[in-house]
């Protein structure tokens, strides 16, 4: 299992706690250092089944400088949006979990990161 976390981030924090305290085996990725490449976002995407706008914090002060809210959310802006994360890594949601089992998920509460734990072990 991959955790991407900031560490600045209290919810990546707890997520990491819950983690250990559940002996959880994990590997941790800080993503503003350890980038993102293009395929991996969409990679990680696929396995979350949602797309790069889901995942995107819009209230981060570099998205209102791109101007994300006012993107068009479709197939033919897809790409755009993937390339603006991968250069923004920020925008981010964050913590992503990825399961041994090739699932992903974001695990902003104490719930995700247990549904990743029991994805982790199946």
């Amino acid at each position: 299992m991959e955790i991407w976390i900031n560490p600045a981030c209290s919810k990546c924090r707890s997520a990491i706690s819950l983690l250990d305290a559940e002996g959880a085996e994990y590997t941790v990725r800080r993503y503003l250092e350890d980038v993102p490449s293009e395929d991996e976002i969409r990679a990680v995407l696929e396995r979350l089944g949602l797309e790069p706008w889901d995942i995107t914090r819009t209230q981060e002060a570099e998205a209102k400088e791109l101007g994300l809210k006012e993107w068009a959310r479709d197939a033919g802006t897809r790409d755009r949006w993937i390339v603006a994360l991968a250069e923004h890594p920020r925008l981010i949601q964050r913590p992503i979990i990825t399961a041994d089992d090739g699932t992903a998920l974001v695990a902003r509460s104490e719930d995700a990161v247990r549904e990743a734990l029991a994805h982790d072990k199946a």
